[in-house]
């Protein structure tokens, strides 16, 4: 498919909020055994709830690497579209694409540069050329043209509400990993081009800032224009509390493109988890790709769910505040069915199920 070379602002393109409707779900299956413990076996049965969870609501789409296609067409069910997509690892958010929208229902898509969240300075493995390849796939797949944005950047860095705000940290797109030699004010007019905003906020830091330096989308995202969520923790001795208050405060205070002073809820976070001398021992450690070790902290979050048609779907961790986040959730989307799902295999790799995924507006 073509590859447009102005951008969605100016042909009057827009990322709409996740919440707005879906033609489908696009994933990528787990099989690094450098990431995923005990050769990816316990991920791939977490991918495979999640992607039936979402199948119950609109189309899914995973994409396998042609030595996974078969396994992963027969641990999924048939009526789960499975594609042979080579890939480097599974994270869908971060390695496809953005899609935009307009006013007369046309689909496009957004190709951001992607270098493994840091590329050869701080990213978490080498190569990523497959991951790079993973968008233009996509467009010709669904026969959609693309744009090609000069930027590093992954999808779960941003939360927009589609109306002209987004949501971001100056730890990840700011970090000299991504874009060393452009400005913040540069970065701002990228993101302006190429998801048709007006506004950004910006946050601080996210909860793991040796993954992806800091992705908003552990920490804030929009439920709908005006209304943010938030992660929170009362602990004084938790060493989110920090992070977590400074954010707080900035989305307090912050207005959004329309000038609407922003409507700001709180959610828990699960309680601090480490990784376990059995979880890391089934790790192979590679060269290149930055070992796991017992006792290092895991990046949980309940702000880490999945805006589908007709459904939230949210990671748990039996956790005594588990029933509370669904209580929350189930509050500010109550046209949607809440749905959980055991999030602690997925959060071992790095990140939960906003991250395995990418949603496909309808247009």
């Amino acid at each position: 498919m073509a590859t447009i070379e102005s951008t969605p602002r100016a042909d009057g393109f827009r990322m709409p909020g996740e919440w707005e409707p879906h033609s489908g779900t696009w994933m990528l299956w787990p099989q690094r055994s450098d990431n995923w413990r005990n050769g990816a076996k316990p991920a791939q049965r977490a991918w495979v709830e999640v992607a039936t969870a979402i199948a119950r609501f609109e189309q899914v789409t995973v994409g396998a690497n042609p030595d996974q296609f078969e396994n992963a067409r027969a641990m999924l069910p048939d009526h789960i579209r499975v594609v042979e997509m080579s890939n480097n690892d599974s994270w869908m958010r971060d390695i496809g694409p953005s899609f935009v929208v307009n006013d007369k229902g046309g689909v496009r898509l957004v190709h951001w540069q992607f270098n493994a969240w840091g590329g050869l300075y701080d990213g978490l493995y080498f190569p990523w050329d497959k991951d790079e390849l993973v968008p233009r796939k996509i467009a010709e797949i669904e026969g959609i043209d693309r744009y090609r944005a000069p930027l590093v950047m992954e999808g779960g860095s941003i939360h927009v509400d589609g109306e002209g705000t987004v949501i971001t940290t100056e730890e990840c797109l700011l970090s000299p990993g991504r874009n060393p030699d452009l400005t913040r004010e540069k970065i701002e007019a990228y993101l302006a081009e190429y998801l048709g905003i007006r506004k950004v906020i910006w946050l601080k830091r996210g909860i793991d800032p040796e993954e992806t330096n800091g992705h908003v989308d552990d920490v804030a995202c929009f439920v709908r224009p005006g209304v943010v969520l938030a992660g929170w923790t009362d602990d004084e001795s938790d060493w989110r509390r920090e992070i977590l208050a400074e954010n707080l405060d900035i989305l307090k205070n912050a207005t959004d493109a329309e000038g609407r002073s922003l409507e700001v809820h709180t959610i828990p976070m699960p309680g601090t988890m480490t990784y376990s001398a059995e979880e890391v021992a089934g790790v192979d450690v590679v060269e290149g790709t930055i070992p796991r070790e017992e006792g290092d902290d895991v990046p949980a979050s309940y702000v880490n769910f999945y805006v589908c048609n007709g459904a939230v779907v949210l990671p748990v961790f039996g956790d005594p505040r588990d029933a509370e986040a669904v209580s929350i959730l189930r509050g500010l989307f109550p046209d949607r069915e809440v749905v959980t799902f055991p999030g602690r295999e997925i959060v071992l790799g790095g990140g939960n199920v906003h991250c395995i995924t990418q949603q496909q507006p309808r247009g």
